[in-house]
């Protein structure tokens, strides 16, 4: 008999492991997160009593790939339009809380005079709260339709951003000995020249190809598609010398844009929690008893750092983001616990092996403290709000809460800055697009050209070949930045409101015409031996004609036009499925009033019921200002309406209404049939015998279906099917019927 591989074994105690304790975790109702960690604890070397993993190398290999589709899931759940949307008041907070809880972690290492990269490390990952820990203990404590508990999302969603970011710079910080500003700077420059690269080229392309082969993919297919293009991208990104999360996470950004966005996060999660759980259960190895014991103290710090650095300045910089102290009191409060992307970070310095062995220990034992403390730290906000609020005196209180309501949701842009603002991102992006068409032309097209032409008398040809290829190629982009928003409305308005504006609005057009023909000046620098004035002549002159050239400014439009419609087909979609949100959502905030979204589960008691008999508006005091059932909406539905199993209900309250409100619509359903297995409905003959009770009365008098609760579907006389039983025909002996109900009537009929 063949040995099973040692891998299988290995699955096989990690899987039965997690799914034992996980259930065990799920009847306490302790995050699913810690029943891994301790799952893998179980199963590791460091428990002598339970079996232990044998082969952790491919463990940790399906640990790293847990890791990539958990931000890949992470990407499909994010939009750079919603963080666009946000304003500055999350981001505000979500920066100052990483800034302080980094500095935080780095002294607590010196204090313990740790090493100088276990140090950058530790303030890394105590920068980090728990995405999965915060909604699950929102949810349990049923705070999630609260006002405060949407910003803490917010700020949760931008802090998960940050630490890809994060990731990327510690990298870089750990492959260099000493890394000086200018490194850094150059990091951060290729971040931010790959991520918009990417993006761009990615909206444009991966929508258009998922729309040509719509017809063509089923859910397996896409399946596929989605796994396939999220591994290209992270193997490109550890190409080009980021992480692979960091290309996952990118590709699952895409492909949020997409119409298939939902679909594809659906069908891609039953493989994200797999390679999660192993994920997870691999940090859980990684725990020496001995280790905790060792470092106890320093464990103790780094909670007491992380409830006490959060509530503090997790507080502040939710009030320097506009939140009253109340509201900024309980989301600082609520991020008192670090969870799975600590560990992904800790998982990253042991790979670069840049880190000590006993930190990864230290933080899951640090992360296993905090979460168990979560939900007693939310909780404990209110009542330390309302103590501090009888020691400060009422006029700071009245100062804070001014400021958070004196923040404007939107702000009124100039027309110089909006214009600014736009020239400049554009030109951003298009110089960026260049550059990368210019990249790819010389590392590829132009050898190629070479070696097809080769010898020095050809080798000008080839050149010129390329140039004039590669010149094609950016037509378009160079086109747009020097004639984008030159006719726009602030523009025009600006031209015509005063003469002193046409002279800056001239030098706004030189500058881009000025970069544009940089471009073509180093094509022809790299690519030839002219001098510096003629290199410049070729360069007016070729964005000159791309100015006048019709061709060029039907592509140039064309591409734009395709890019805006693959970046807005998700909300396309959204609008003609009657799934977009209400524009006067979050217009209400400062007033505790807002709008939130619940669904009618598909056991609630209310289905069929009308929201007249319902009478909402009095028992919870919220309104139901639309229903969204399936692909159609309807606002302001009257008395009359019906409500029906999986009804998206709309409702505007405030946060006490709104709880009231989700817990009764969560609560008021029909009880689970736990006799569902004795309720199986079965056929049976029934042979009326002679002195059957049921001889001689018809359908109706003989009680088949009042008395014993089952029906007569037939009456068998021979025929190929059965013939329909009249109600006023009386039976005979020797009729043979057949019948249907559950066990117990049947016998019960059978027995009469």
């Amino acid at each position: 008999m063949a040995e099973i591989p040692a891998l299988i074994n290995d699955l096989a105690y990690i899987l039965i492991s997690a799914g034992i304790v996980t259930i065990i975790f799920k009847k306490l109702k302790q995050p699913l997160v810690l029943g891994y960690i301790v799952a893998g604890f179980l199963v590791s070397p460091h428990m002598p009593y339970t079996a232990s993993v044998v082969d952790t190398e491919n463990v940790h290999l399906w640990a790293d790939i847990g890791v990539m589709f958990l931000l890949f899931s992470l990407g499909l759940d994010f939009s750079f339009k919603k963080i666009l949307k946000m304003g500055a008041s999350p981001i505000i907070s979500t920066t100052t809380i990483i800034f302080c809880m980094s500095m935080l972690g780095v002294l607590v290492g010196r204090l313990f005079e740790w090493p100088r990269m276990d140090c950058i490390f530790l303030g890394g990952m105590l920068a980090m709260s728990s995405t999965t820990i915060i909604y699950k203990a929102f949810d349990d404590l049923g705070l999630r339709q609260q006002q405060f508990a949407g910003i803490v999302m917010s700020v949760l969603i931008l802090e998960d951003i940050l630490a890809i970011v994060m990731m990327v710079m510690l990298s870089a910080i750990a492959s260099g000995n000493n890394p000086d500003g200018g490194q850094m700077l150059g990091s951060v420059v290729k971040i931010g020249f790959f991520l918009v690269l990417w993006l761009v080229v990615g909206i444009f392309a991966v929508p258009e190809f998922l729309r040509r082969v719509r017809k063509l993919i089923n859910s397996e297919v896409l399946l596929i598609v989605s796994l396939g293009l999220c591994c290209a991208m992270a193997v490109f990104s550890t190409k080009v010398g980021f992480s692979s999360a960091f290309g996952a996470f990118i590709m699952g950004s895409i492909l949020a844009e997409t119409i298939e966005a939902e679909h594809i996060e659906k069908i891609v999660e039953p493989v994200k929690n797999l390679f999660g759980a192993i994920f997870f259960v691999s940090v859980g190895m990684l725990v020496d008893p001995q280790i905790l014991i060792d470092y106890a103290l320093p464990i103790l710090a780094l909670v007491l750092t992380i409830l006490i650095g959060q509530s503090i300045l997790g507080t502040i910089s939710f009030i320097l983001g506009g939140e009253s102290l109340k509201s900024a009191m309980r989301c600082g409060f609520s991020m008192a616990q670090i969870g799975e992307f600590s560990f992904i970070i800790a998982s990253l310095g042991l790979a670069l092996n840049v880190i000590s062995d006993f930190l990864y220990p230290v933080v899951v034992a640090v992360s296993v403290i905090t979460t168990f403390l979560t939900p007693y730290m939310i909780r404990l906000a209110i009542p330390a709000y309302n103590s501090l609020e009888k020691r400060l005196p009422n006029k700071i209180i009245k100062l804070l809460n001014h400021l958070s309501m004196s923040h404007p949701n939107t702000t009124e842009k100039s027309k110089w800055k909006h214009l600014l603002t736009q020239m400049a991102v554009n030109t951003l992006i298009y110089s960026i697009l260049t550059s990368a068409v210019i990249a790819v032309m010389f590392t590829f097209f132009l050898p190629f050209m070479r070696s097809v032409l080769p010898g020095w008398d050809l080798h000008w040809y080839a050149n010129a070949i390329t140039g004039l290829v590669t010149v094609l190629f950016i037509s378009p982009f160079l086109r747009a930045m020097v004639m984008k928003k030159n006719r726009s409305e602030e523009f025009r308005a600006l031209w015509a409101e005063s003469n002193i504006n046409r002279l800056p609005l001239l030098f706004t057009i030189l500058v881009r015409i000025i970069i544009a023909v940089g471009f073509i000046f180093y094509i022809c620098n790299y690519l030839s031996r002219l001098s510096s004035a003629i290199m410049i002549t070729i360069g007016l002159v070729t964005v000159a004609l791309m100015v006048v050239s019709r061709s060029v400014k039907q592509r140039s439009i064309k591409l734009e036009r395709l890019f805006i419609l693959n970046l807005r087909s998700r909300d396309i979609e959204a609008q003609v499925h009657g799934k977009k949100r209400p524009l006067y959502e979050g217009k209400l905030l400062d007033r505790d009033v807002h709008i939130s979204e619940l669904a009618i589960p598909m056991n609630s008691q209310w289905m069929g019921s009308t929201l007249k008999q319902l009478d909402l508006g009095r028992k919870y005091g919220v309104h139901v200002s639309s229903i969204l059932r399936a692909n159609f909406r309807l606002n302001i539905p009257d008395g009359d309406y019906v409500i029906f199993p999986g009804d998206r209900l709309q409702v505007i309250g405030s946060d006490e209404q709104l709880t009231k409100f989700a817990h009764a619509v969560e609560s008021e359903v029909i009880g689970e049939d736990f006799d569902l297995e004795n309720r199986e409905m079965k056929l049976r003959q029934l042979i009326l015998g002679k002195g059957s009770r049921f001889i001689g009365k018809t359908l109706k008098e003989s009680g088949i279906r009042n008395l014993y609760s089952c029906m007569v579907i037939g009456l068998e006389e021979g025929k190929e099917n059965l013939s329909p039983v009249n109600p006023n025909r009386r039976f005979e002996e020797g009729d043979i019927l057949w019948v249907v109900g559950e066990q117990e009537s049947l016998d019960a009929l059978l027995n009469s």
